[in-house]
């Protein structure tokens, strides 16, 4: 498994975030809280990018579902060594950052046990049911967390590090967890045949549980996080890929509770 060049551009997104630092057994996590009322016993796992919960569109991100009535937490899984965000700014800097060392470091292998620990400190909470969405290097432990049946709903935004069609045959296999796929014109990481092989996999109904796929044409892989929001299709897809997945949480019980009188 490796990342691709498209994994680490992007654009800075502006905005004052909200939400507020929380520590789940060690690991330091962005959390957002709707001010509303919402149900006290489930939270969406946000997993971030290559940069981290520490990037300000991610955090903007998190606040949105929490405005949405949606509890959602966004572990730091890289200890503070998500890639710098000043790498966005020239191609230099991309080329000369080693991205084989960091993925080295931080590759699933080493992200999962603290997402665990996580999942184990908000269970102790009182926690649930969990449901997660994945932005890029977020995807593969979305499909990891769905093989496990941990989650009650997946959300993958242009998913990286899966194997097709051999990762989405095992989703199908051993899953019963509702899978929306936000996906593009252009991604590497998750390209056009694969998108077609998981319609063919999961769609016409053969994936009980649930299964969708949203497609969003003129985009690039990270668009739906990293995306340059001045592009009006990009725009259009950040947007669409939020919509989607707010829709598919409460379709699938993850919605704000309703007021008591």
């Amino acid at each position: 498994m490796s990342l691709c060049e498209d994994c680490i551009k992007g654009v800075r997104h502006e905005g004052i975030s909200e939400g507020k630092w929380e520590t789940f057994n060690g690991v330091e996590t962005y959390v957002g809280t709707p001010t509303g009322e919402y149900q006290k016993d489930k939270v969406l796992l946000f997993l971030c990018d290559v940069f981290g919960p520490q990037l300000p569109n991610a955090q903007l991100l998190v606040d949105d579902f929490a405005r949405n009535g949606i509890k959602t937490v966004a572990p730091d899984l890289f200890e503070k060594d998500g890639l710098p965000f000043d790498i966005f700014e020239s191609e230099e800097k991309r080329q000369a950052f080693d991205l084989p060392s960091w993925f080295g470091r931080h590759g699933p292998a080493a992200s999962r046990p603290l997402l665990d620990k996580v999942i184990s400190a908000l269970k102790d909470q009182g926690i649930t049911a969990f449901a997660a969405a994945g932005y890029c290097y977020g995807g593969r432990l979305v499909f990891d967390l769905a093989f496990e049946n941990i989650t009650s709903v997946s959300i993958g935004n242009h998913p990286s590090l899966l194997k097709s069609p051999d990762d989405l045959e095992k989703y199908f296999s051993t899953s019963h967890v509702p899978l929306l796929l936000n996906t593009c014109t252009v991604d590497e990481q998750f390209p056009q045949p694969a998108q077609s092989q998981a319609d063919s996999i999961f769609g016409g109904g053969k994936f009980a549980p649930g299964y969708k796929r949203e497609y969003f044409d003129g985009c690039t892989h990270g668009f739906a996080v990293r995306g340059d929001l001045s592009n009006p299709k990009v725009k259009a897809g950040k947007e669409g890929a939020f919509k989607a997945s707010v829709e598919w949480l409460y379709q699938y019980g993850f919605g704000p509770a309703k007021e008591t009188k």
